[in-house]
């Protein structure tokens, strides 16, 4: 029920003409301890908060409520080490069953782009398209709230 199961990867090569949905993005941190988080944001004209559970191989909880967008303008306010701003992109794999999440950052994380996809099972197989490369489920320097403490820019 509340469980998030996914796998992120570099992207390698050219998704655009497989896009079919892109939104912006701006996301901030109330909390980021042991493992766990709470995500204030707004995603198009929707505001979210949601907790992240610690990760337990490539699965985590996850609790995700729509709030209103005073609500999230309010709480973005709070978060104490910025934001994070990322175009995502909606592409359909070549599987017909899944759907890539690709995030192009902004800012100090420009020039990264991830692709990330949800299972439903950890052992759940699924197509790689060409345009997808390394896997990095398990390289926490990828996770949102790490780039913000360690932003793509410092990486080079």
């Amino acid at each position: 029920m509340f469980q998030e199961i996914e796998r992120k990867f570099l992207v390698k090569g050219d998704f655009a003409k497989e896009i079919f949905q892109t939104t912006e993005i701006k996301q901030g941190y109330l909390c980021r301890d042991n493992g766990i988080t709470v995500r204030v944001r707004i995603k198009g004209d929707k505001g979210f908060l949601t907790i992240k559970g610690r990760r337990i191989g490539i699965s985590r909880f996850e609790w995700e409520k729509e709030i209103t967008m005073e609500e999230a303008l309010a709480l973005l306010e709070q978060t104490d080490s910025g934001c994070i701003e990322k175009t995502r992109h909606m592409v359909k794999n070549t599987d017909g069953r899944h759907i890539w999440e690709v995030d192009e950052f902004h800012g100090d994380n420009e020039g990264l782009v991830v692709a990330e996809i949800e299972l439903a099972d950890e052992n759940e197989p699924f197509d790689i398209p060409e345009w997808v490369g390394d896997e990095v489920t398990d390289d926490s320097r990828y996770y949102n709230a790490q780039l913000l403490e360690n932003p793509y820019k410092n990486w080079k």
